[in-house]
């Protein structure tokens, strides 16, 4: 609503970070160490030798819907961001739900991650017991969420700093691991079942069927998902219609780098048959660095992943903070999601809010039982896809009026977002069917005839639906009077955000 916003309307503390900060934000908020050690397994008993290959395939969509974030900011500097240009374009109905999908990412994962970095937390100490007690974890998990919540109040500055030396201490660690990994099969002096690389790895068309490819690629969206947080700056970021959208994309590159190196050198050392064995099992790091890196640099590794959960934890506040900081301001939740911190310029009750209800998803699931926590990841994949989604299409429409006027506008702005829309789309679905196996489950269980996956992410889309027609029967004209189907043309667009320019 950069075009329309007015001097009444809160706002945040305007250029707090710069581009690098806001790619450091946007690169901890994908977990890189934790996330390759969280799927690694996985994505190696489902297609074998062409992990690699499947993650770069999951980074195609990521990289289309990344373009989508990179044009659409450039016009609408909103922190709300999907939501913000979902309601633009396709109307208020939309607009919310694509809203609520971020939001509610936000409250699945958040507790997720802080359980990891207090588990690994304990076991970079050697304190084993506590890594093992569930309630010593919750506890420290719980701890970790309300730090990282007081620092994202404290300010964004603060965020970025932080988010430096962590990002920096765990992607130089995973670096270090894949190096001299690679070096040790090569040497001859890798794990026995240790293979030498190979190029068809990297190729996705390796892959023995396509089922199976696109049951990795569902997986490699999950840890590919955040590298929006940056975007959602964008309000608090200098040169804001340019620098978070680049932050956003060149995060995904630095991504698919980091995860093609890293997880060849996984697959090279352990071999298939010792990756079979971590199989929905996120400590394969931890078990190889000793051999990799001896001690006491194997500590590297953990701390890695100490690191990587912690710094998601905070981040990914972030996303869901922002966006229903924006839905208020446009009048599609309660003003007191709206409020500032009147000293540090950022959305201190929409981020309390969103850390407390991802205390209160935590705490019951996790205590109830682990496998329900780690169906709720699962669940991530549904609203990870649909916003994205969303997204793509919302880019095409909002600049269809400028497709025709060169080339790169109609690849670039046009075409790409819409493939990597179609792409996401039926990963969503298929990702939809799968989960509705109960087998497919991590519990096994089944929830109304479906499995515990599909049952999360159906029930808080209806959740949400019901919360939209509360609201809308409530009234709220101000935000359900908008027309779908703005374009860029109808509003006023900095000379720099034309996207014949920067395509």
């Amino acid at each position: 609503m950069a075009a329309e916003r007015t001097r009444a309307e809160p706002e945040l503390d305007h250029n707090a970070i710069g581009f690098l900060d806001a790619l450091v934000i946007g690169l901890a908020s994908t977990a890189p160490a934790y996330s390759l050690a969280a799927v690694i397994g996985t994505v190696t008993v489902v297609v074998g030798f062409q992990a690699p290959g499947a993650l770069l395939a999951s980074f195609v969509p990521m990289f289309l819907i990344a373009a989508a974030f990179f044009y659409m900011n450039k016009a609408d500097q909103d922190a709300g961001t999907s939501f913000s240009w979902i309601t633009r374009t396709m109307g208020p109905w939309f607009g919310w739900i694509g809203g609520w999908a971020i939001c509610t990412t936000g409250i699945l994962v958040i507790g997720s991650l802080a359980d990891v970095g207090a588990r690994y937390f304990y076991l970079l100490f050697g304190w084993d017991g506590a890594a093992g007690s569930k309630t010593a974890v919750m506890v420290l998990a719980v701890a970790a969420i309300v730090i990282m919540t007081a620092i994202c109040i404290i300010g964004t500055e603060v965020s970025a700093r932080l988010q430096s030396v962590m990002i920096i201490g765990q992607v130089g660690a995973l670096l270090l691991f894949a190096i001299v990994a690679i070096v040790k099969v090569f040497s001859g002096d890798g794990r026995e079942g240790s293979v030498k690389p190979s190029g068809s790895w990297f190729s996705p068309f390796e892959v023995s069927s396509f089922s199976a490819l696109v049951s990795a690629m569902l997986i490699g969206v999950f840890i590919y998902w955040g590298w929006e947080s940056a975007v959602n700056l964008t309000e608090e970021t200098r040169d804001g219609t340019r620098a978070p959208g680049m932050a956003a994309v060149v995060s995904t590159i630095v991504l698919v780098v980091t995860y093609l190196l890293v997880s060849t050198a996984v697959v090279s050392f352990a071999g298939l048959e010792t990756l079979a064995d971590f199989d929905d099992d996120d400590a394969i790091f931890s078990f190889l660095a000793a051999d990799v890196l001896g001690s006491p640099w194997d500590k590297l590794v953990v701390l890695s992943i100490v690191t990587s959960a912690l710094a998601s934890t905070q981040t990914t506040i972030i996303p869901a903070s922002r966006t229903s900081f924006s839905m208020a301001r446009q009048n599609a939740l309660p003003g007191l999601f709206a409020r500032i911190h009147p000293r540090f310029r950022t959305p201190w009750f929409s981020t309390v809010v969103i850390a407390a209800l991802a205390i209160a998803w935590y705490v019951p699931v996790n205590a109830a039982s682990e496998n329900f926590l780690f169906d709720t990841l699962s669940a991530l994949s549904l609203m990870i896809a649909f916003y994205y989604a969303l997204t793509g299409i919302a880019c095409a429409i909002f600049y269809r009026h400028r497709l025709l006027h060169s080339v790169k506008n109609l690849v670039f702005i046009g075409i790409a977002p819409l493939v990597g829309s179609v792409i996401l789309g039926y990963l969503c679905i298929k990702s939809a069917i799968d989960l509705a196996d109960p087998d497919a489950s991590y519990s096994g269980q089944s929830i109304l005839g479906m499995g515990v996956p599909l049952a999360i992410g159906l029930g808080f889309l209806i959740l949400g639906l019901i919360l939209l027609v509360v609201w809308r029967l409530a009234g709220n004209e101000r935000f359900f009077g908008r027309k779908p189907f703005e374009s860029v043309d109808a509003m006023t667009v900095p000379a720099q955000a034309e996207p014949s320019e920067a395509a």
